[in-house]
């Protein structure tokens, strides 16, 4: 089975770079790395790959849901890939490079079972109305010294003086100063990846960090924000540390959010957030609406396990609520101070162990879906 040869840029590149294997990846439900890896001649000559249509359901320990989800005679659905997506992996050793796939079951369709479709279709909503959300997400991780006993605490690595870092020391320069060398391996891992970063800061907990990502299309940022947790495990490894994007990891401490920065524009190019007077419009507050009425009902998709919901703990800046407020870190949807240009809803309740495509497509959705009711 085969498609159509890659285009003679891409090809050249990979030949140029060495590459010896291209890794189909898309990320299951849970947010893991799924996929099959293929000979980057083959990948060239554009050989196809099918897998079975079960494995974006998949669990995290790979348990599969029932038959009924996916079909008994349990079929497969082809591995697209989106070429705009291949990069170079950053790992030691040999050569290889990643490109993300959409899974399209073999009518040709995308996969309803694929998180990367669920948000193509909340996108293709808002294109229908002429609009284009813009997003930026922030995401909270911890990183550990390794360890091989998963029954043990998390402990913090040490660092250049031999302590361990504990209590709270947010916005410090001291532990990331002490894990340069693995922060300069994530910044070269971003770019070769494409990941366009913003800002690194130390957070509240003992060794927690935070970074931004530059807002953009939602899709991209999407796939970014999945190949950043990816290079985070690698780089991670590379340095015998353990990096984790649990959303509560050490009881006690702040746990790990995924805020979801969003705006909308039209086909102008303008945030239909702002009126032209430059007060907040009534597109803004019907978003608002939307999230709150929507948010209760997609909670599994922010929260996607047992562990998500110890986040939410009065006092350490995890949301409790689902109002809204200006420049209020107490609530689950904060608008943040700024220009007409620059007015944004953030969703503070989803945690770093969620699915980017699911809480991107849920937020997203819950707009929409009150938008154009």
């Amino acid at each position: 089975m085969s498609h159509a040869a890659i285009p003679a840029d891409l090809a050249e590149w990979l030949i140029q770079e060495n590459i010896r294997d291209v890794e189909l990846a898309f990320a299951d439900v849970t947010g893991f790395a799924r996929g099959k890896t293929l000979p980057a001649h083959a990948f060239i000559q554009g050989r196809a790959l099918r897998i079975a249509r079960a494995v974006p359901i998949q669990s995290c320990i790979g348990e599969f849901p029932d038959y009924r989800f996916y079909g008994e005679n349990d079929p497969d659905v082809a591995l697209e890939p989106d070429l705009s997506t291949l990069r170079r992996v950053p790992r030691a050793g040999t050569p290889r490079a990643l490109v993300l796939c959409d899974c399209v079951d073999l009518n040709g369709q995308r996969t309803p079972l694929a998180p990367r479709s669920a948000l193509q279709t909340v996108l293709d909503g808002y294109a229908k109305q002429g609009w284009t959300p813009v997003v930026a997400p922030e995401l909270e991780f911890y990183i550990f010294a390794a360890q091989d006993d998963p029954q043990q605490p998390f402990t913090p690595p040490r660092l250049r003086s031999g302590r361990r870092e504990s209590g709270f020391d947010a916005f410090s320069f001291s532990t990331l100063n002490d894990l340069e060398a693995f922060f300069d391996d994530l910044y070269q891992a971003c770019e070769l990846l494409k990941i366009d970063t913003d800002t690194f800061v130390h957070e509240m907990g003992p060794s927690q960090f935070e970074i931004n990502l530059k807002h953009g299309n939602a899709l991209k940022l999407a796939d970014q924000t999945f190949l950043f947790k990816y290079a985070l495990k690698e780089v991670g490894n590379k340095h015998g540390l353990s990096v984790v994007c649990m959303a509560k990891p050490l009881a006690g401490q702040p746990g790990s959010s995924m805020h979801l920065h969003q705006s909308v524009v039209d086909a102008n190019g303008q945030n239909i957030f702002s009126a032209p007077s430059g007060e907040a419009s009534p597109a803004f507050y019907g978003f608002i609406a939307g999230l709150q009425n929507y948010l209760p009902h997609l909670m599994p998709l922010f929260c996607p396990s047992p562990n998500s919901y110890r986040r939410f703990v009065k006092g350490l800046a995890a949301p409790v609520n689902l109002s809204w407020g200006e420049d209020n870190r107490s609530v689950g949807l904060r608008v943040p101070l700024g220009g007409p240009a620059a007015r944004r809803v953030e969703n503070r309740l989803p945690g770093c162990d969620a699915n980017p495509y699911l809480a991107l497509a849920a937020s997203l959705g819950a707009c929409w879906a009150c938008s154009v009711s």
